[in-house]
C-alpha cells in the first residue's frame, strides 16, 4: 500500500468518499431503509452480518470504482471482514483502487452547551497501530446550536484526537457536524469556521488533516479552510438531506467533495435484483460524482 499514491488520490482525485461506516447505533436505521427489519435478525452478530452483506454488495457493484469513488470510510469491525478472500480495506485498495479510512469515534456524549462531544476513545493507540492498512481515520462530533463555548470545545477535542492520529502516520478526517435542522445553523457555521482556522494555524509543519463538514448555509463558506496549507481536502456530509438536495447544495460549494452515507444508499433494497440494485446505486454514484467535480 503506497501512502504517497493514496495521498495524491485524496488530494487531487476527481470523485467522492463513500461513507460505509454504519456502526452499532446507526446500523438498525440503515438496515431498515435497506429493507431489513429488526425482526429479521436476533442478535448484534446477525445485525452486523446483514450490514456487511449490504456493504459488500455496494463495494462489488460495477459502478463502485476509483473513477468516481476515490475513498471509503469503514467501521472498525469491518476491518476484520473479508470480500472475495481479502480483508475489506485491502480489497478496496488492491482490487478497486479506493483509499480506505477507519471510523474511530465511539459515539457521542449527551448534549451540553449546544453540542455533543465525542465519548472517550479507549485503546486508540492500539487501534491505530493495528490499522496500518488504512490511510486515515474519521471522527464525528455534533453541533446543535450556535454556542461559542460548545463549538470551541468540539473543535479543540477534534484536533487533540487528530494530532494523535497524525503521530501514528495517518490522516484524520475531522468531522464537527452541524445539525441541518438547527435554528442557528448559519451562525453556528460561522463560529465553527473561525475555530477551525484558529486550530489549523496551531498545527505544525507536516501535520495534515482533512475535514468533513455539513453543507453550509452560505455557499463556499469553507473555501478558506480548503485553501489552508494544513488541509489535504474538505469533504461534505449529507446530514439527512436527500440525494438530490445534498447534490444540489454540494454543487454550490466548489472546493468541497462529497462523503455521503444515507444519500449514497438512498433507494437501495435487499429485495432488489442485482440489476435493479446496481442501477439504483449507479444513479446515486453518478449524481454524487457530478456534484463533487463540477
Amino acid at each position: 500500500m503506497s501512502k504517497a499514491e493514496q495521498r495524491k488520490q485524496m488530494s487531487n482525485g476527481a470523485g467522492f468518499i463513500a461513507a460505509l461506516d454504519q456502526s452499532g447505533g446507526s446500523t438498525p436505521k440503515a438496515l431498515a431503509l435497506y429493507g431489513v427489519a429488526a425482526s429479521d435478525y436476533n442478535s448484534d452478530e446477525e445485525m452486523f452480518d446483514e450490514i456487511q452483506k449490504m456493504r459488500a454488495r455496494i463495494i462489488l457493484a460495477d459502478d463502485f470504482t476509483k473513477d468516481k469513488v476515490i475513498g471509503a470510510i469503514l467501521f472498525e469491525r469491518t476491518l476484520g471482514e473479508e470480500i472475495e478472500g481479502r480483508k475489506v480495506a485491502d480489497y478496496l485498495w488492491t482490487q478497486k483502487g479506493i483509499v480506505p479510512f477507519l471510523k474511530i469515534d465511539k459515539g457521542l456524549e449527551e448534549q451540553a452547551n449546544g453540542v455533543q462531544l465525542m465519548k472517550p476513545i479507549p485503546g486508540l493507540a492500539d487501534t491505530l497501530a493495528k490499522a496500518k492498512n488504512v490511510f486515515g481515520t474519521k471522527e464525528r462530533s455534533v453541533i446543535h446550536e450556535a454556542n461559542a463555548e460548545g463549538i470551541a470545545a468540539v473543535v479543540a477535542q477534534q484536533f487533540d484526537v487528530a494530532r494523535e492520529v497524525v503521530a501514528a502516520g495517518m490522516v484524520p478526517i475531522i468531522e464537527p457536524e452541524v445539525n441541518i435542522n438547527s435554528a442557528t445553523k448559519a451562525e453556528a457555521e460561522d463560529i465553527l469556521k473561525a475555530e477551525i482556522l484558529k486550530n489549523l494555524d496551531q498545527l505544525e509543519e507536516g501535520q495534515e488533516v482533512m475535514l468533513k463538514l455539513t453543507l453550509p448555509s452560505k455557499a463556499n463558506l469553507f473555501d478558506e479552510v480548503a485553501d489552508h496549507p494544513r488541509v489535504l481536502r474538505v469533504v461534505a456530509l449529507s446530514g439527512g438531506y436527500s440525494t438530490q438536495q445534498a447534490c444540489d447544495l454540494l454543487g454550490q460549494n466548489s472546493k468541497m467533495i462529497a462523503s455521503f452515507s444515507r444519500a449514497l444508499t438512498e433507494g437501495l433494497s435487499k429485495q432488489q435484483s442485482d440489476s435493479e440494485f446496481n442501477a439504483a446505486l449507479g444513479g446515486n454514484i453518478d449524481k454524487i460524482f457530478r456534484a463533487s467535480v463540477q
